[in-house]
């Protein structure tokens, strides 16, 4: 393998002579693998939304459990007096 004698070959990485204080300010962004803290905060937001429905859908489609109604729904401020059940004493059994 020939290779070239080192005043001939070119530098890996040419130091700029000179740099505009008007031209475009490259900069190197960090990343693993191709995913930045911008994606990651971006994908972070959209599965939060999405994850926030699916919980308010799981809530809306449970709402009739008891329990759930007992352990989670009373405890929420301003609308959970919505969810206690008060059985009339003429329809008690006994």
């Amino acid at each position: 393998m020939v290779f070239a004698t080192p005043s001939l070959r070119a530098q890996a990485f040419p130091a700029p002579a000179y740099k505009s204080p008007y031209g475009p300010k490259y900069f190197y962004q960090s990343h693993v693998a191709g995913i930045t803290t911008k994606t990651l905060f971006r994908t972070g937001i959209k599965s939060g939304m999405f994850g926030g429905v699916a919980l308010f859908g799981v809530i809306f489609f449970a709402s009739g459990i008891p329990k759930l109604q007992e352990d989670i729904l009373q405890k929420i401020p301003f609308i959970g007096h919505r969810f206690i059940k008060e059985i009339p004493a003429s329809d008690n059994p006994f």
